[in-house]
């Protein structure tokens, strides 16, 4: 028997049917007083907004473990999993009420969000990271998120000039 290859996902936009979910952006609550805020613009390769792209963000804790807490899909409200899912609304915008993660271990030693991008015309996933200021790698400006008054901004370019690095897995 010869088994065709499919692809990874139905090209969407299905994102809004079954993925959000209450709470799904607020990896903390934004009052909280050490919360920060991750947002920005996901713009597709003609430099137009991506209205029904679902983002995924991947931290380390503030001390820079991994949290191992269960509980991202039902939030208590205090209980840090380090995983959230933020929708991008009709102007390309995503956020997350998250924590400054921090430095891990060698070689993940600079303080990053882990970002997962699903979009329209994507047959996968695209990974991507999220380096604070002035930890990006020299290579890859794009890389690098901008401060604001509440926590960082960074956009994502899926193609054309600016366009985010994006990285591949491959198993071991």
């Amino acid at each position: 028997m010869s088994l065709v290859p499919t692809p990874g996902q139905t090209v969407g936009p299905f994102f809004g049917y079954a993925l959000p979910y209450d709470g799904d952006s607020e990896l903390v609550p934004p009052t909280r007083p050490d919360a920060i805020r991750l947002h920005g613009r996901v713009y597709d390769g003609a430099g137009d907004p991506v209205p029904d792209a679902l983002i995924e963000l991947w931290q380390a804790a503030p001390d820079g473990a991994v949290p191992r807490a269960p509980g991202s899909l039902h939030r208590d409200g205090y209980t840090f999993t380090g995983w959230g899912r933020a929708a991008t609304d009709r102007t390309g915008h995503y956020q997350f009420s998250t924590l400054r993660p921090g430095g891990g271990v060698a070689p993940f030693a600079q303080p990053f969000f882990a970002i997962t991008v699903f979009a329209r015309g994507l047959l996968d996933r695209l990974f991507t990271r999220a380096y604070l200021p002035g930890t990006a790698p020299a290579q890859w400006p794009s890389l690098a998120a901008r401060a604001d008054d509440r926590g960082f901004v960074f956009d994502i370019r899926l193609q054309g000039e600016g366009e985010t690095v994006f990285l591949a897995y491959t198993a071991p």
